[in-house]
């Protein structure tokens, strides 16, 4: 999945969000620490924060996407990763701009930037520096994993909320029943249904699989009336418990924890980039060019 994690083609959508970046000014320092992995996490704070402002400039990341990591040195590094800490799960080692330097997608978590010997790694995320911007190569990277993800996925496993017209604009967003924001959100369903924006809801219970959330959204997947049933449980109602085999929503979580979700509402846009929490509809309608 990771091979082509910096394969960057021209991006000239305002909706890349913080794809492309200014530097405004400086703020509170924003640390990424280095871990020295055979004893542990051992940190030292090495990078400043940036107030970093979105350009809808297009460009395109001089990257080579057909190199591939050494054999040896892959093994390497994912060997060093589970020796220290077993219990994660890591997707392939890609190659980096920066020589020496290889990502590796801890899944549900961060990316890891580790040394060619996989002895050290940082976390945090990877910009490319051009004359008046920071170009960040991690987000433009993760737009195209979630892209090709959401490709993949079919309609019938989302609830969907469409338009009564057509169809100007699509957000796909990882929900909890029991999250407040996720309820305010859903509250705007109509607004963004008659800006012709299609909502499209997969199932990201924050407390895990098999937890009281987990449960009841699990209900409304079931539900013969999914919209309906989804609804009333934003809504703080309570509907009968219903578990079918083949519901989706474990498959669904733990996509959102490939994607890169770590709280919600998570919106995801058919481009591949995600909008954090709750917008208002006026807003999404304006990032996704609707008028």
């Amino acid at each position: 999945m990771f091979k082509k994690y910096f394969s960057v083609n021209g991006i000239s959508n305002a909706r890349a969000l913080s794809s492309t970046i200014a530097v405004s000014r400086f703020i509170r320092p924003r640390f990424i620490r280095l871990r020295f992995i055979r004893s542990g996490f051992i940190a030292a704070p090495f990078l400043v924060g940036l107030l970093l402002q979105s350009l809808a400039a297009p460009l395109q990341a001089e990257t080579d996407s057909t190199t591939s990591v050494d054999e040896a040195v892959s093994s390497a590094i994912i060997a060093a990763l589970h020796a220290a800490r077993p219990e994660l799960d890591y997707a392939d080692v890609a190659v980096t701009p920066m020589e020496g330097i290889y990502a590796v997608q801890v899944l549900g978590g961060p990316v890891l930037y580790v040394s060619k010997d996989g002895q050290y790694f940082f976390d945090g995320e990877m910009y490319k520096i051009q004359p008046n911007r920071f170009i960040n190569l991690s987000q433009l990277a993760m737009n195209g994993v979630r892209e090709k993800l959401l490709a993949e996925l079919d309609i019938k496993d989302f609830i969907v909320f469409s338009p009564a017209g057509p169809t100007k604009g699509v957000i796909n967003v990882f929900t909890d029943v029991d999250c407040g924001y996720c309820r305010k959100l859903h509250k705007e369903v109509p607004d963004l249904n008659a800006r012709g924006i299609e909502v499209r809801y997969l199932a990201f219970p924050r407390a895990g699989i098999g937890s009281p959330s987990y449960k009841k959204v699990v209900s409304a997947w079931c539900s013969d009336t999914p919209g309906e049933t989804l609804t009333e449980l934003k809504n703080g109602g309570v509907v009968e418990p219903n578990e079918c085999a083949d519901n989706p929503v474990a498959d669904q979580y733990r996509l959102g924890q490939q994607m890169g979700v770590n709280g919600t509402p998570a919106i995801v846009l058919a481009d591949g980039s995600m909008v954090p929490g709750y917008r208002p509809a006026a807003d999404l309608a304006r990032i996704l060019g609707i008028e």
